[in-house]
């Protein structure tokens, strides 16, 4: 055997073993129970991040459009800033959230698409991405709340979130939630309740003492979204900055609200003028037809590969079979998301990668009809379809980097498996299927090929 055939089964047999090794995580994944896979991805199962992602439209969730309302950005603020402020400022909730492989895209001239895989819980979801988040710490007046017509100049009456009191407050804030470091959640107080304990900016803490140093004795309102969440009497100077917010919080909604506070506040309110949830049942039902139509082409091929071309189309179903598990092994190590668009565009590639063969045959067949040996006739058509190959796989590649480029969601999807498929079929059909009959024409002179 010579010795670049034996580097060439070295190294196809290095690829095979490191996708079986990354695809691993996924089987031991994906033959759990749905519930056991609930539970491991609420304690944080390191397993999740190893394993083929599921897009929205196979594990179900949610997809929505929001409308930034650019006509309520501050005077100083361009639209395009806001958009792209807000963009970022979802796009930090939602990953704080634990959504896994989310699609976070601007789209328009005002509009944001959301995709968040998995999300169960639509109410929690759309408050927290919705929220405008707007903090403010805010003096309250002494005097008694009258009549609105009574509100003195520069003040303005605000309700409480627990216990709906009024509140006379200032209209200007002495911070903003922009002065905030940390906010994390915190259990105590008189109840043992949850509640968001902050720190802030070095700058904004310095403030901070100044302004409770001046208003000892004094109620600070800690207003979020024009609603007082309390109203804490200033007991003493707050030299370092830190605070708490308490309230009727569930352990949840503190999260969600810490959350947002870490997030910052949107530049302007957000509106959901489209929502779709996506059940797991629709997504399973949509993997259940996918793999049958993979299945059934992927038979029908290797049934007539091996019809056609006998002994030799048996070498390029083993080539395809290797395909789709370097395919599949790939997509695992990149931590790609396959979705629907994605599985037809595996079952293209099941189609093009035979395609390569069928090249690589009716040249050998050529070859042998002008009376070569096998081992020449074989070296002879390789060499010739070869290019042909590469010339229409690159011009294929190139498409399918432009749909990932310039695509979304499940365009780009569909460009990803079609790209590492393309790249693997030329693999499996160039070097793994020639090295198959490098190792068949070595051990003995063939005089027929079974073509």
């Amino acid at each position: 055997m010579q010795k670049s055939t034996q580097w060439k089964i070295t190294i196809t047999l290095v690829i095979i073993g490191l996708s079986l090794w990354f695809l691993y995580p996924s089987f031991q994944w994906y033959s759990k129970s749905v519930k056991e896979r609930q539970k491991l991805q609420e304690i944080g199962d390191p397993v999740i991040e190893k394993t083929v992602k599921l897009g929205l439209d196979l594990q179900g969730g949610m997809r929505l459009r929001l409308e930034v309302e650019l006509d309520k950005i501050p005077e100083d603020m361009e639209a395009n800033e806001a958009m792209n402020r807000a963009l970022e400022i979802i796009r930090n909730r939602v990953d704080q959230f634990g959504v896994s492989e989310p699609l976070i895209a601007r789209q328009g001239l005002n509009w944001i698409i959301v995709q968040l895989p998995g999300v169960s819980d639509a109410g929690r979801a759309l408050d927290l991405i919705g929220k405008t988040a707007l903090l403010e710490f805010k003096l309250v007046s002494d005097k008694s709340t009258g009549p609105e017509e009574e509100v003195p100049e520069g003040y303005e009456v605000l309700e409480g979130r627990q216990n709906r009191e009024k509140y006379l407050v200032k209209k200007e804030a002495e911070l903003t939630g922009a002065a905030l470091d940390t906010a994390e959640v915190k259990v105590g107080g008189n109840f043992n309740r949850p509640r968001i304990s902050f720190t802030m900016k070095k700058e904004a803490a310095e403030k901070f003492k100044n302004i409770t140093e001046l208003n000892v004795n004094r109620r600070l309102a800690i207003v979020l979204d024009d609603v007082v969440q309390s109203a804490p009497n200033i007991k003493e100077r707050i030299p370092n900055g830190q605070g708490i917010i308490e309230g009727n919080f569930t352990m949840e909604t503190a999260k969600d609200l810490a959350i947002v506070l870490r997030a910052g506040a949107l530049p302007a309110p957000v509106k959901i003028i489209e929502k779709k949830v996506v059940g797991p049942k629709l997504g399973k039902d949509s993997i259940n037809s996918g793999l049958k139509a993979m299945l059934a082409g992927l038979i029908l091929i290797m049934l007539f590969m091996v019809i056609y071309y006998k002994k030799a189309g048996l070498i390029a179903d083993i080539a395809l079979l290797l395909n789709i598990v370097i395919l599949f092994g790939a997509m695992a190590y990149f931590h790609f998301t396959l979705t629907l668009p994605g599985i037809a565009g595996i079952i293209l590639i099941i189609g093009m990668a035979v395609d390569a063969n069928v090249l690589i045959f009716d040249r050998i067949i050529e070859e042998l009809g002008k009376g070569k040996t096998p081992r020449v006739a074989i070296d002879a058509g390789y060499k010739k379809a070869t290019t042909t190959i590469l010339d229409a796989n690159i011009t294929t590649l190139i498409a399918a980097m432009l749909l990932f480029q310039f695509g979304t969601g499940p365009v780009k999807g569909f460009a990803v498996t079609l790209f590492i498929g393309i790249v693997a079929s030329m693999f499996t059909a160039i070097i793994v299927a020639k090295t198959i009959f490098d190792m068949i024409t070595s051990e003995r002179q063939i005089k027929e090929l079974s073509i």
